[in-house]
């Protein structure tokens, strides 16, 4: 099974729109995909939750509702496990684009993965780099239709 690993910006779209592809893949997609996330995306969806309420106009309860179908099928690792070497080398490939994003780019070359990012400037940041682990989207989406076809 593919490991995806997601970010802050995918989980937040996914907040945002549970009916989006985003949404859909993350609630969808556990027969296909086995999803990860460092541990503080939790902090980070919970830091931003008025932000987040107020753009999808949802209460409180819809708010906890959603995140708990978002995050169901997401394997939330504690960042401890990733070996430092590892560690330390995502965080050279991040340093100059966005150090937020050093675990994320650890766990996916961690777990042998594939990030999953929306974020245009990480995208092109880390392939100048070299760090061609990432899928977006729409080859997400592809791939889950093309999947779930099959399945039928």
């Amino acid at each position: 099974m593919t490991k995806i690993i997601i970010d802050t910006n995918i989980a937040f779209s996914a907040m945002l729109n549970i009916n989006s592809r985003i949404g859909q893949i993350l609630i969808n997609g556990s027969k296909h995909y086995s999803f990860f996330s460092p541990e503080f995306i939790r902090s980070e969806i919970f830091e931003h939750q008025n932000k987040i309420k107020k753009i999808a106009k949802i209460k409180d309860e819809e708010f906890h509702e959603t995140y708990e179908l978002i995050i169901k099928n997401v394997i939330i690792l504690n960042h401890a496990v990733i070996p430092i070497e590892i560690f330390k080398q995502a965080l050279k490939i991040c340093g100059s684009i966005d150090i937020d994003d050093t675990a994320f780019v650890a766990l996916t070359d961690y777990l042998k993965g594939q990030l999953w990012t929306g974020d245009k400037f990480l995208i092109e940041g880390l392939t100048k780099k070299g760090f061609k682990q990432i899928v977006t989207t729409e080859e997400l989406y592809l791939d889950f239709l093309n999947k779930d076809r099959i399945k039928r």
